[in-house]
């Protein structure tokens, strides 16, 4: 098996056992049923060439309607967390750049998530870490209708923060860490 082929088998794995099996994401699902994610793979250590290839992602999104979704997965770049909300920042500048605001949205993933004022060992950032650094793109336009659809979407955070807490810090590494 390639490198690339067990990034995206882990990738993968993560979304099934902890993002759809925690129902952290309800819409998730059915995305991976009908095999509309594309994972793509940026081997560089460098910012410049991982915001180069969350453009490219944009781009494939334009030309290919039937993926919905598409997860850069960043695993040489951005080790450190407060560098990576740096990346994301600048991921979402690309967005207002390029004219892509209201038509795609980021969502972030990293090994070391932390929510704002979180403590480190708090379980709820298990919610957002992932087994590699992470952009995720979404199309603005299914967000909105697979809200309509979801009951109380507000509601979704503050769910899986108690999800999370209620396992606790011990399962929710473990079930993170066995996706590696």
């Amino acid at each position: 098996m390639s490198n690339t082929e067990l990034i995206i088998q882990q990738t993968k794995k993560w979304i099934t056992d902890v993002v759809i099996g925690c129902n952290f994401c309800p819409f998730a699902a059915k995305e991976i049923k009908q095999n509309t994610v594309h994972y793509e793979i940026e081997y560089s250590e460098r910012s410049e060439n991982c915001l180069q290839a969350f453009l490219m992602e944009c781009l494939r999104l334009d030309d290919h309607a039937a993926i919905e979704t598409s997860f850069l997965v960043l695993p040489n770049a951005v080790p450190q967390f407060d560098n990576y909300l740096d990346l994301v920042a600048d991921a979402e500048r690309i967005l207002k750049q390029k004219g892509y605001e209201g038509i795609y949205q980021v969502a972030s993933f990293h090994p070391l998530y932390r929510f704002a004022d979180a403590p480190g060992n708090d379980a709820a950032n298990y919610t957002n870490r992932s087994v590699y650094p992470m952009l995720h793109l979404l199309r603005e336009e299914s967000i909105e209708r697979a809200l309509k659809k979801y009951t109380e979407p507000g509601q979704i955070p503050e769910r899986n923060i108690r999800f999370a807490r209620e396992k606790g810090l011990a399962y929710m590494q473990m079930l993170r860490d066995a996706c590696l």
